[in-house]
């Protein structure tokens, strides 16, 4: 049985705008397997965001294939990709994306809400997090009491609690200065060796790529090289 958990053959996405074609992934092919922690790093333009949102399920590739967790994207319906993307991946964005109105308590109980499971969230599990991120004291706080870096802790506190088998982060230091920056990869790091999850973080800064197992270079809509990270 394969250990691989996201799985991409030949994938390409043709974005279309009036009568011009966009082709942003070009026949890329990338495996990763149960556990791992990948960087993908490209400029701008390379078509790593497009890459995000493929992997995420956020959007159609327009030929080839997208497998996660052993279920391939093309056989489901728009309700069917949703409720895997809820069940099996988190997600951790350069912008944070917190609710503005809500604590950071509220933030992360809505997106277990959201994720539609039926028990009762594990609060004790819900305690490691916030110790592991260092953010006990601060959940009580709206996201604009916190700062970029909390904020950031507060976002991958979201991104776990579900328990996700997959975590996607898109430019998750992007905002932040370089201490912020190093303490949210040390979580990304810790998070991926002691809750198991699988991570993919896509940079444009190689500095941050380095904390990853395996480094994936990208660049016009291709991955054109790997080495090993940390």
């Amino acid at each position: 049985m394969s250990s691989e958990i996201i799985l991409a053959e030949n994938v390409t996405k043709v974005y279309e705008a009036g009568k011009l074609q966009v082709t942003a992934v070009r026949g890329l092919s990338m495996s990763i397997a149960k556990g791992e922690f990948v960087a993908v790093v490209g400029p701008s333009g390379s078509g790593t965001s497009t890459l995000f949102y493929l992997l995420g399920g956020l959007t159609r590739a327009t030929g080839g294939r997208v497998v996660i967790d052993g279920v391939d994207f093309a056989t489901l319906d728009d309700g069917e990709r949703t409720k895997l993307r809820k069940h099996r991946i988190g997600f951790v964005f350069q912008k944070f994306n917190l609710l503005p109105t809500l604590s950071a308590m509220g933030n992360i109980e809505v997106a277990y809400t959201i994720s539609g499971r039926k028990e009762p969230m594990d609060l004790k599990y819900l305690d490691h997090l916030s110790d592991m991120l260092a953010i006990q004291g601060r959940l009580k706080h709206r996201p604009s009491e916190l700062s970029g870096g909390e904020q950031q802790r507060v976002a991958i506190a979201r991104a776990l609690i579900t328990h996700p088998a997959i975590v996607l982060a898109d430019e998750p230091t992007g905002n932040l200065d370089t201490k912020n920056s190093d303490a949210v990869l040390h979580m990304l790091m810790r998070s991926n060796r002691e809750l198991g999850q699988t991570t993919l973080m896509i940079t444009h800064n190689p500095e941050a790529a380095s904390v990853a197992s395996r480094i994936l270079y990208m660049r016009d809509g291709q991955i054109v090289g790997e080495e090993k990270g940390s």
